[in-house]
């Protein structure tokens, strides 16, 4: 998996990260990305999908509704939410590396409240995998590299092949929040 402490921590760029990068690179990636994220929720029963743990840093800054900006979330949401993010970033880095600069969001998120059993967990991201994988497949044969997108919040430009492995830095951040949900589901079951 690539590292990315130097992203999150602005000493690097993503740009930095995936300059020798192939589309194939991307899906071996992508594929080692989510089998660490079923791995994560192995053993898992339905209970631990809407079993709520504790969070004492949930801070959700783009929740619809303030009341429940500090709720910690459940198995079910975590996967939903970064599996909606990372397939917008596939579809971002296409549309990049067809030369295309479109503004916006590329983003649905099934509802999280309706993911309730651990195999709708692995379907999402089951799907997830193959969507994202199948958007590497309508990339040009020569990408269009110089299209790049810039957001406030990471340092430098991103091509086609940063935009997609944004995407995977967002799963990294929450593979840990899936790891520790999934511990504390199960030993409130004593498991």
């Amino acid at each position: 998996m690539l590292n990315f402490d130097g992203v999150f921590e602005k000493r690097t760029t993503m740009a930095d990260i995936c300059s020798d990068l192939t589309r194939q690179d991307l899906r071996d990636l992508t594929n080692e990305m989510i089998d660490v994220m079923l791995s994560a929720i192995d053993g898992c029963i339905d209970a631990d999908v809407i079993f709520e743990p504790s969070d004492p840093e949930a801070n959700d800054t783009y929740a619809d509704n303030e009341d429940v900006s500090n709720d910690a979330w459940t198995l079910g949401h975590v996967i939903v939410h970064t599996t909606a993010s990372s397939e917008e970033s596939a579809f971002k880095a296409a549309e990049l590396a067809r030369g295309l600069l479109i503004g916006g969001r590329s983003r649905y998120e099934v509802p999280w409240e309706t993911v309730t059993t651990i195999a709708q967990c692995r379907q999402r991201l089951e799907e997830s995998r193959r969507m994202r994988l199948a958007s590497l497949d309508m990339w040009p044969d020569n990408p269009h590299l110089e299209a790049t997108a810039t957001y406030s919040f990471l340092k430098g430009a991103l091509n086609a092949y940063a935009r997609f492995a944004f995407g995977l830095l967002h799963d990294d951040s929450h593979v840990e929040q899936i790891k520790e949900i999934a511990r504390q589901a199960k030993a409130a079951r004593g498991v």
